[in-house]
């Protein structure tokens, strides 16, 4: 019997990515997402090409006790691994924000992200076996002015994740972060943004095959590509006065 992974923010970019090279190696899947026509589509399209089983799961995780919703939506299956990616950020000053949008922020980056993986995470200490793979970004290793509640979000799943892989070492349940850097997704429609012409991004394809590598090998933290990892190793070392008027430039250019 084939193994189950759950995937949130399954329907485009790094999850949608993710959950094609899951059916690949022959994982059924479970596609937690808004957009239920994309996840369809999805479903079909994995199942036609790689025979694997599906179930769609077109919930909002910015709504309060929705990871409870997609906890209970599963629970007659056994979870093998947990892909908590779906994500997303605003920009634009602070205190010109829709508070509701910041808010949606940390209930989807933040609050949906930990309570599903207090959810999983018990019936995978039980079996004595699991993976857990948070999508955190570079964004985690500075501030982010014009960004500063998704920079701060990312920053808690870094931190997040890698206090818990620590907690649960010895126990069969690992814990990975992906921090990828600029990714060619939907994320910047989403947040209103405007990358500059030739500003150096990854493809989603990259990404999230630098991310199933890692938690497969049971990585504590993976950084796809050398110029990200540079980046990211520069930015622990430097004064946050620095990093953070570096990416408030960089952002007032977006």
């Amino acid at each position: 019997m084939s193994e189950w992974a759950l995937i949130t923010g399954a329907s485009a970019g790094i999850g949608k990515e993710l959950a094609a090279l899951f059916a690949a190696d022959q994982f059924n899947l479970v596609l937690v997402a808004r957009n239920a026509e994309r996840l369809q589509a999805l479903a079909a399209e994995l199942k036609g090409r790689h025979r694997i089983e599906s179930r769609v799961l077109p919930i909002d995780l910015s709504r309060p006790g929705a990871a409870r919703e997609v906890f209970e939506s599963a629970k007659d299956i056994e979870i093998s691994i947990l892909v908590n990616n779906a994500g997303f950020g605003t920009f634009g000053p602070f205190h010109q924000s829709e508070l509701r949008a910041e808010s949606g922020v940390i209930q989807v980056n933040i609050t949906a992200l930990c309570e599903l993986t207090h959810l999983f995470v018990q019936p995978m200490l039980a079996r004595h076996q699991g993976k857990i793979l948070n999508v955190a970004s570079t964004a985690a290793f500075q501030p982010g002015p014009l960004m500063n509640v998704y920079y701060a979000s990312k920053a808690f799943v870094y931190s997040f994740s890698y206090a818990l892989a620590v907690e649960l070492e010895g126990t069969g349940v690992t814990v990975t972060a992906l921090c990828p850097g600029t990714t060619r997704t939907e994320f910047f429609e989403r947040a209103r943004m405007r990358m500059r012409k030739g500003w150096p991004m990854m493809d989603a394809r990259r990404a999230a095959e630098a991310g199933y590598r890692g938690l497969m090998k049971g990585k504590r933290i993976v950084i796809p590509g050398v110029l990200n990892n540079i980046a990211s190793a520069l930015a622990k070392r430097m004064p946050p006065r620095i990093t953070a008027g570096f990416v408030r430039r960089l952002n007032k250019q977006a």
